[in-house]
């Protein structure tokens, strides 16, 4: 990969994730973890491989679809993350040129993702075929918002969180917050600080993903 800045990000299951800026060698995102071990277990380095697409002005969007991986699946299909971002002004959604569906790696099962947005592109990630979640630290507050705002149901099992979704409120979540999320990630080219970024990436997919489909009917009814 040429040696350039770039911009990254992960949505995590656990927590947010962080911009990182690099140059020079190899540019690849940053860690995004669910918190399954403990934090002094994780490198904040790593990253599982993954095919990092080249921005190349593409003059519509590229749909890319990978295997979800044994006992994962794909929250939302191609159909679905097309239809959801013509309903965006064309001039925020112009801007995207790959959306991948990426498969669940053995690494990456340590690290599990919702979604990122590398440059021009975002990707989005699988989730248990289950539809059930499992933490092993209790949720922090605008983890349990989050989550009930589109309908996931979280309980605890002695030290065991879980998160429960069904299709439809996944669907939702995925349509609505992650790729929205990321998209505003894409649409970001002002600011450089991380937090900053992320307020920028969190309101846009207020405005854009859970308002916007709130104001209408979808899944059957309105919300």
């Amino acid at each position: 990969m040429p040696s350039r800045l770039s911009k990254t990000h992960h949505q995590q299951r656990s927590v947010r994730g962080a911009l990182r800026h690099a140059t020079g060698g190899a540019v690849r995102p940053a860690v995004a973890y669910r918190q399954r071990r403990q934090q002094d277990e994780i490198s904040s380095q790593f990253c599982a491989p993954e095919k990092w697409h080249e921005p190349q002005q593409r003059a519509a969007t590229e749909f890319i679809v990978q295997p979800a991986g044994q006992g994962y699946v794909h929250p939302v299909t191609v159909d679905e993350v097309r239809a959801r971002l013509a309903e965006l002004p064309e001039h925020l959604s112009s801007g995207v040129e790959v959306v991948q569906l990426s498969t669940m790696t053995r690494k990456r099962r340590l690290f599990p993702l919702y979604g990122m947005q590398w440059g021009p592109n975002v990707y989005l990630y699988p989730i248990e075929e289950s539809l059930v979640e499992t933490y092993v630290r209790p949720p922090k507050p605008d983890q349990l918002i989050e989550v009930r705002m589109f309908g996931g149901r979280w309980s605890q099992v002695g030290n065991v969180w879980k998160v429960t979704w069904t299709r439809e409120t996944i669907r939702d979540f995925y349509l609505n917050n992650v790729l929205i999320h990321e998209v505003g990630h894409v649409n970001d080219t002002r600011n450089t600080n991380t937090h900053k970024r992320e307020q920028y990436a969190i309101w846009f997919a207020t405005e854009y993903g859970y308002r916007a489909s709130r104001g209408r009917a979808r899944f059957g009814k309105a919300k």
